[in-house]
């Protein structure tokens, strides 16, 4: 029985990486939260809003009473996939014709009573950063996403001009919009190291 018994050891320890290895990545995206934007307090606040908003996303954190700001900046990894013909989108404020199958949302609406910060200029300020990374992950994997309003007022540092996104909540046309539109599930995940935001797009092989 020894030989069997170390071959179940084996797969056991292995599962994870077959797993993995069972998926194709379609696109790997990053940008660095310390060039945000060139004045340090405002690149701290674009930072912090940006990782409270994947907080939402992830669920650690429903509401303003729930954010304690050492937990929100931990390195994290978090994950959500879509099956064929579901719907991403930034925000719950969404076009008629992208309202149908839509399964997965940043959970907030970027506002001051959820606990987002304030540059002097607008709170929720650093969120089209996070929208513009998710849009040009989601485009070179070739996946169907739309962005109505482009963010071709400011630039985004690390992130090509054509794929700035400019987010409104809760305007329909100040959203990101992405539909699975493969005959596969596909998984976006995101990992924070600390210093560095990375979004990769997986699709089951």
């Amino acid at each position: 029985m020894l030989p069997e018994i170390l071959l179940l050891v084996h797969l056991a320890i292995y599962k994870p990486q077959i797993e993995a290895a069972s998926h194709v990545v379609l696109a790997v995206k990053s940008l660095s939260m310390t060039d945000r934007y060139d004045n340090a307090f405002v690149n701290g606040v674009f930072k912090d809003n940006i990782l409270l908003a994947l907080n939402y996303l992830g669920g650690a954190v429903k509401g303003k009473n729930d954010i304690n700001w050492d937990e929100v900046e931990k390195p994290f990894h978090y994950e959500f996939t879509l099956s064929p013909g579901q719907e991403f989108a930034f925000h719950d404020g969404t076009l008629p014709e992208y309202s149908l199958n839509v399964t997965k949302t940043m959970n907030t609406h970027f506002m001051w009573s959820e606990g987002y910060k304030s540059d002097g200029l607008l709170v929720g300020d650093g969120v089209c950063h996070l929208a513009s990374l998710i849009y040009w992950a989601a485009k070179d994997a070739d996946l169907s996403a739309y962005a109505p309003s482009n963010h071709n007022f400011a630039k985004i540092n690390d992130v090509p001009k054509e794929y700035g996104v400019a987010i409104m909540s809760p305007s329909p046309l100040g959203n990101l919009y992405i539909v699975d539109n493969k005959n596969k599930p596909v998984i976006f995940a995101f990992d924070y190291d600390g210093t560095n935001l990375t979004v990769s797009v997986t699709e089951a092989s």
